[in-house]
């Protein structure tokens, strides 16, 4: 009993109390036709918002200023260059995979020298790659949408058990990132720096190897997703990471993860993909527009920083 009046003292524990929530009103709002494949479709895209989603927080933790907003532009590079690499053939899956992790690895240590070599503020850093990782996304692809393998493609639209494929990844990700966070000693360094890091340096942590392996990390997890989304939407879009900047940081905020560092909340991350996509779906019950969608986004999260500024100010 006292574990269960604990709960709502967890960071993560309104993020999924507040998706319940807006499941069960759109399923209102409808009448409760499709509930099913409502519940499949929210498991399957909050997949790919968690992903991408694991890694921006990684990022956020080091600390004020630090956010990845290079991760639209890795998805689209990855899901491009890898299908193309595939060529359709399901033979060439899992190198297309490796292609797709290359990319990743290439746009985070770009990130990084960017942020360490020549001294740039991380948003701007990430943003400015971004326009190069976008403009060879754009040569690369030359208006071509190849088709995904069709192994691929089935696995990725998929389900076992009646439940989408790609939420045992997202699943499978998310309690990787648990037990780094966790369980390691580079969650440990990770968080004393996003708290202290001339603190950190003093101690031995090395900041700057664990500043490079997070925004690597956070590169890699983009171009997995880019794999996996150019495979489970028919083929790689120039504008199929675009939606992801936002949700990638709301996620974050929604989840309970500080936004000031240090802190950070792996389940949490999976209760605000859920929430994003089923705020969505109840905006999209009312007939309201895109525009609304981001409205209602921002407003979201402005709420919640500013709930947790608050608190911050009280403590």
């Amino acid at each position: 009993m006292a574990s269960l009046r604990s709960m709502p003292q967890r960071p993560w524990f309104w993020a999924f109390a507040a998706s319940a929530l807006a499941f069960v009103a759109t399923i209102y709002l409808t009448d409760g036709r499709g509930s099913g494949e409502l519940l499949s479709a929210a498991l399957t895209f909050a997949s790919f918002s968690a992903i991408v989603g694991i890694g921006q927080m990684f990022v956020i933790t080091l600390g004020p200023g630090n956010v990845d907003l290079s991760i639209p532009a890795t998805m689209t590079l990855s899901g491009t260059l890898s299908l193309k690499f595939m060529d359709g053939l399901t033979a060439l899956a899992l190198p297309g995979l490796g292609i797709a992790l290359l990319v990743g690895l290439f746009a985070g240590t770009i990130n990084y020298l960017l942020i360490r070599l020549l001294r740039i503020p991380p948003i701007i850093a990430t943003l400015s790659a971004s326009f190069l990782y976008q403009s060879l996304a754009i040569w690369s692809n030359r208006g071509l949408r190849i088709k995904p393998p069709e192994l691929l493609a089935d696995f990725t639209t998929g389900s076992f058990a009646g439940i989408p494929n790609m939420t045992y990844v997202g699943v499978l990700i998310a309690v990787a990132g648990w037990i780094v966070l966790e369980k390691t000693i580079f969650g440990r360094w990770l968080s004393a720096f996003g708290q202290n890091t001339r603190a950190a340096r003093l101690s031995g942590v090395p900041v700057e190897t664990v500043r490079a392996a997070t925004y690597v990390c956070s590169a890699v997890l983009a171009s997995f997703t880019g794999y996996l989304l150019a495979s489970f939407s028919g083929g790689a879009a120039l504008n199929m990471g675009t939606e992801y900047l936002l949700i990638s940081i709301a996620v974050v905020v929604i989840g309970g993860s500080s936004i000031a560092g240090g802190s950070s909340n792996v389940p949490g991350i999976w209760g605000g993909s859920l929430l994003m996509f089923l705020v969505v779906s109840m905006l999209n019950s009312y007939g309201l527009g895109a525009g609304v969608r981001l409205i209602m986004t921002g407003t979201i999260i402005i709420a919640i920083v500013a709930a947790a500024s608050g608190k911050g100010r009280a403590a």
